[in-house]
């Protein structure tokens, strides 16, 4: 095919130039397209075990039809759920979101269009799109639900004896339009059996399972919004009984361009091959932190402290669960103190989910089976307290109690503001002082807990300092060294943090730049485990940019105020912890929200990203109010919520990926 056959005629002089290959690896299949001296060749396979085994024989199909040698082809850029697992010796090469490549393979396809439905084998997508540029404006996914996706059509295709391709011919031959009303696949297997036994036409019913998986694709797109001009673009497309049922519910055509819709990707992705190619711009995926202090050896020490927490004998040892607990006070006490914040994982949540109720967080769920592990740290535990804030906290402190460890409970009082809040935390904070003292057989004096209040002080001052050095331009530390240096505050003794702490700001300080400005972006939102760092693995690693600040009680939050010196320190205490950067439980959140604003102005983030734990009753039902407040300042947002499992990760790194694509984009506009 030549360009000017296929290409919208106002976008058909751009593609003049080098030899590009845009690979489109979906769940079902795998689709090529190559840009070659003013031609379109394409190459479609079936989607098999090996991702590269794929990409190899579309790249064998397609040079064969082409006829020439792969040395030929100056840049390739992969895109769908296969393209990180993609390489070609010698030849540069990218990846780009299936939705950066679908936006701008429809774009090129028909200018003039604003909105696109993506309908592949597992997923969905409705994507806005600038018609000026190619460039998405705003996207949404479906979440893990099968439900209006190729896969679901094929499974309700072989229920009533229809192949994929024949089961959308047939559902136009239908007379009535039964209702399924299911969006579950499951049950909606379960109804079309119901029908069939009651004595419904295939025909009818495949008509019916249409329109139910249309309806779940409107409401997806409406959220975008949904406008005229837009093109049906995924394996899904060829489909005429779903862009029937579209049509119908949407209420005007769908443009249908002059390819085949299901390469709409991969002629995407081999526009921006051309465009790298042309511009030299070559993304970094893999940017490695200038490591101007041994982190790793950072993280050997704080081992070597575990494993000495776990085998002294020199003093009870206490485990605690959140920030609101007073280390002045444990330290103050005599006794080794540790964080139980080892969880994180998959297998913890399972065993979790055996004791306490499975529409808890995962963080709680794991907490419990981390005990349930036996792992040498909470069988060293003598007590467990926990000063909380949601009943989730408030239940795992009573499991812990019942199953595994004695354990102690104290509430964190939800008005931080009024005189009688404070009150009432200075007598939990005193009643934990008695706890100390029974457990430890040591009187805990005024001029003890000023001491400590004093020397702690010193510690959160020194991480503020180095968490200063994040807002150069190249700093010198990543997100996941700066959590790094903040698990060492609860590992460590304060007095072996102070030299550390300053060293590790000296070597910081000194670091020289590396001159390139990585994209800048805020954590904020709920609890990060020391066992779940794959969202900033994904950030930093893969994408190439930069945590530069969190507002969440594992990163910088629980360090930005001081304690009053020389004062009632039971009093100051109560004060100090009350006005740390509050959970979202506790009321006014307005101040949680200005103060996450704040740091984002203070270290010039580019955006945001909002991550919560799904089930978490604080986080996920606040995230409104946040979202609304950063969107009112002009700040990008975008929200993850997530859990431990590794199932939702492929589509969290997508949406990344798209989110730091639509970034770059107006960052270049």
């Amino acid at each position: 095919m030549r360009f000017q056959d296929v290409i919208d005629p106002m976008l058909s002089a751009e593609l003049a130039g080098a030899t590009v290959l845009g690979i489109d690896i979906g769940s079902r299949g795998g689709k090529a397209v190559l840009l070659h001296e003013g031609h379109i060749h394409t190459a479609q396979v079936a989607t098999g075990v090996f991702m590269q085994d794929t990409a190899n024989e579309l790249l064998e199909d397609i040079l064969m039809a082409s006829e020439i040698d792969f040395a030929e082809i100056d840049h390739i850029v992969a895109t769908g759920y296969g393209r990180i697992a993609l390489e070609f010796s010698g030849i540069a090469t990218d990846v780009v979101t299936e939705i950066s490549c679908h936006a701008m393979g429809a774009h090129f396809l028909n200018a003039a269009t604003r909105t696109i439905i993506d309908i592949g084998g597992q997923d969905s997508k409705a994507i806005q799109v600038d018609p000026d540029t190619g460039k998405v404006i705003k996207f949404l996914m479906n979440d893990k639900c099968a439900a209006g996706t190729g896969r679901f059509l094929e499974k309700a295709s072989a229920l009533l004896g229809f192949s994929i391709t024949e089961v959308g011919p047939a559902s136009l031959r239908a007379e009535t339009v039964p209702n399924v009303s299911s969006q579950c696949t499951v049950f909606a297997e379960s109804e079309v059996i119901s029908l069939r036994a009651r004595g419904v036409p295939p025909e009818d019913i495949a008509a019916g399972l249409h329109f139910a998986s249309a309806r779940r694709v409107r409401n997806l797109v409406s959220k975008v919004p949904l406008e005229a001009d837009l093109v049906f673009t995924g394996g899904v497309s060829n489909n005429v009984g779903m862009k029937h049922a579209l049509e119908t519910l949407i209420g005007f055509p769908i443009t249908v361009p002059k390819l085949d819709m299901v390469y709409a990707g991969a002629l995407g992705a081999a526009i921006y091959a051309q465009k790298h190619h042309v511009e030299a711009k070559r993304a970094l995926r893999k940017a490695e932190a200038q490591k101007a202090y041994d982190f790793e050896g950072l993280s050997r020490l704080l081992q070597a402290a575990e494993d000495h927490f776990v085998a002294s004998d020199d003093a009870k040892k206490v485990g605690y669960l959140c920030n609101y607990t007073p280390l002045e006070l444990l330290n103050a006490s005599g006794a080794a103190h540790l964080r139980l914040f080892k969880c994180g994982g998959t297998e913890e949540v399972s065993r979790g989910e055996q004791i306490t109720k499975s529409v808890f967080c995962d963080f709680t769920k794991s907490v419990l089976g981390h005990f349930a592990t036996k792992h040498p740290v909470n069988e060293a535990i003598d007590k467990v307290f926990t000063f909380y804030t949601c009943d989730s906290m408030r239940a795992t402190s009573q499991a812990i109690d019942n199953f595994y460890k004695s354990s102690r409970g104290f509430i964190v009082p939800r008005n931080a503001d009024s005189a009688a809040s404070r009150a009432f935390f200075r007598q939990e904070i005193l009643a934990f002082r008695d706890e100390l003292e029974t457990l430890t057989g040591r009187e805990i004096h005024d001029e003890d807990l000023q001491a400590q209040i004093r020397l702690y002080n010193r510690v959160r001052a020194l991480i503020r300092q180095i968490s200063e050095l994040r807002k150069r331009d190249s700093p010198a530390l990543s997100g996941r060294d700066f959590l790094e240096a903040v698990r060492a505050f609860f590992y460590l003794e304060p007095e072996a943090l102070v030299p550390l702490y300053e060293d590790m700001h000296r070597q910081l300080a000194t670091a020289a730049s590396s001159g390139t400005r990585p994209l800048r972006l805020m954590m904020c939102g709920g609890v990060v485990a020391d066992g779940d760092r794959r969202i900033l693995d994904l950030v930093e690693d893969d994408i190439g940019a930069r945590i530069v600040v969190e507002d969440h009680c594992t990163g910088l939050g629980p360090f930005l105020h001081q304690t009053r010196e020389g004062d009632d320190p039971w009093a100051a205490l109560a004060d100090a912890y009350l006005d740390q950067t509050p959970c979202a439980r506790q009321f006014p959140l307005e101040r949680r929200i200005e103060a996450a604003l704040a740091l984002a102005r203070d270290y010039r983030v580019d955006a945001v990203l909002y991550t919560y734990l799904k089930f978490c009753p604080c986080y996920g039902l606040t995230k409104n109010l946040f979202l609304k407040r950063f969107q009112e300042a002009g700040i990008p947002v975008l929200e993850l919520g997530s859990d431990y499992s590794a199932g939702d990760l492929g589509q969290i790194k997508t949406r990344l990926e798209a989110f730091v694509e639509v970034l770059a984009e107006r960052a270049e506009a």
